[in-house]
């Protein structure tokens, strides 16, 4: 977890590469319960196709699913849920009543300006959604992804104005889980100011200290 445009995205590709976890991230479970006609995905059609929120149980639902396709012995973790406490309280239960739990959060920390400067500088691939960052991780050819060669293109949601307003709606709705997960002692931080190698670094220590890979 963590406000927008703190590499959130980028480390769960790593991570999962690194220790063989299975990344879930929401807005992809999302369209892929929808692309196979699953119950779920049917729920969840009318809220995205109408611009919508989907609610929190539907999505909830949603991600429960992702996980339950991952065999029992593998490990996971989760891009982009939960975003409200409502939704963490769900999870949890849906995690007791299939035999699981969460391991550690990891609280990706930056101050909001570096947020803005991050963010105003993304580039995202058009085909396969690998982001990219002029200043601080750009693709080795300009304007070309690394990973598919495809055309590289800034989100229109990445102004400064946006930002500012995303970042208040992270205060408002995301930033109590901090509390809620550090109640329960498995909250970790995460200094996302560094190189994307550094924090690369500090999340797999953090992943090594459970016992885990």
């Amino acid at each position: 977890m963590g406000p927008p445009g703190t590499g959130k995205g980028t480390q769960a590709t790593r991570l999962s590469a690194a220790h063989g976890l299975r990344a879930i991230s929401s807005g992809d479970t999302l369209r892929n319960e929808i692309h196979e006609n699953t119950d779920i995905g049917r729920r969840a059609r009318p809220f995205v196709e109408s611009g919508g929120l989907v609610p929190d149980e539907v999505i909830t639902e949603v991600m429960l699913a992702g996980i339950d396709r991952i065999p029992d012995d593998a490990g996971f973790l989760l891009d982009g849920f939960p975003r409200t406490v409502p939704q963490a309280e769900a999870l949890d239960a849906g995690l007791t009543a299939r035999g699981r739990k969460l391991d550690a959060v990891l609280d990706f920390q930056l101050d909001d300006q570096a947020i803005v400067d991050r963010i105003v500088s993304r580039l995202v691939c058009k085909k396969c959604g690998r982001t990219y960052n002029t200043r601080f991780h750009p693709p080795t050819s300009p304007g070309q992804c690394d990973n598919c060669g495809s055309e590289l293109s800034q989100r229109a949601d990445d102004s400064e104005a946006v930002v500012q307003t995303r970042l208040k709606t992270y205060r408002e709705q995301t930033a109590p889980l901090i509390g809620y997960y550090g109640e329960r002692g498995i909250l970790r931080g995460v200094d996302a100011s560094s190189s994307a190698d550094v924090v690369e670094r500090e999340i797999s220590a953090i992943v090594r200290s459970l016992g885990k890979r």
